[in-house]
């Protein structure tokens, strides 16, 4: 696969090609996201989202960072009008990483900051290293979290530990993001990425259509009432009797037991 752009590319890993990494490579500034950072996040769920081969994702900043945050000196001087847009396109990045129709793993190192942080939250799971720092730092700055931190994170972790993080902008460690459940996996930094592409790689050979409508279903689930949540369910779960993957999979288990079947993501 090649760049999307200055910023954020989308390689696949060398050891499994079913896995995509969204790479985010702006070292200079610990990945901080300013717009252009931004707009390539968006270009590269897409690409992700669209791509067959693609069977799993992993988000990943590198050793340093994950993302510390988004781009304070170039938000600082920006008009309310100014801002309604800015917010508007980050909300909706992230929103195009949270949609991505497959399995999606963090893999976090360093800072996990603010728009950092809101940029794990619309991952599946999270591995993280164990010197790392996750946080919703904004209401230090006189704001809140824009991108997600006030709505994810709650539907994550509860509404009591959310308010705790972004009511005093605190970092957590490690160990703390993993009893609270904003972490899913601690390990050793070094271990980070390949951690995370072991856990999303158990994925890649699953039914991808599926894999799709149970992500959906669960999602779309979590922001209604559970009526409305499990008719999405019953959709979904009758629509998967149209794929091969469903033939092949009920055709398995009647021939040759549980886990036998191979899919075809169709």
């Amino acid at each position: 696969m090649e760049n999307v752009g200055e910023f954020v590319r989308v390689e696949v890993d060398p050891d499994n090609p079913a896995v995509a990494v969204i790479r985010i490579d702006r070292p200079k500034a610990l990945n901080a996201l300013n717009g252009r950072v931004t707009e390539e996040i968006a270009e590269a769920a897409a690409r992700v989202s669209s791509d067959d081969s693609v069977r799993a994702v992993v988000l990943y900043g590198g050793e340093r960072a994950f993302v510390a945050g988004a781009d304070i000196k170039e938000m600082a001087e920006l008009t309310h009008a100014k801002m309604l847009e800015y917010s508007r396109a980050l909300q909706n990045a992230l929103t195009a990483v949270a949609r991505i129709p497959k399995p999606v793993v963090a893999a976090i190192s360093g800072y996990a900051l603010g728009g950092g942080c809101e940029l794990a939250l619309c991952a599946d799971f999270r591995v993280v290293g164990a010197k790392a720092r996750l946080g919703q730092p904004e209401i230090l700055l006189g704001v809140i979290p824009g991108a997600g931190g006030t709505q994810r994170l709650p539907r994550l972790i509860g509404p009591a530990k959310a308010k705790d993080l972004v009511f005093t902008g605190r970092h957590v460690k490690a160990e703390e993001a993993l009893e609270i459940g904003l972490a899913d996996r601690v390990v050793e930094d070094d271990e980070v990425y390949s951690a995370a592409v072991e856990l999303v790689a158990r994925y890649a050979d699953g039914p991808a259509v599926a894999l799709a409508a149970a992500k959906e279903a669960i999602d779309r689930g979590l922001e209604t009432d559970l009526d409305t949540g499990l008719e999405i369910e019953r959709l979904q779960f009758s629509g998967l009797f149209a794929t091969e993957d469903q033939k092949a999979g009920m055709r398995g288990f009647i021939e040759q037991g549980p886990g036998k079947a191979t899919f075809e993501g169709r």
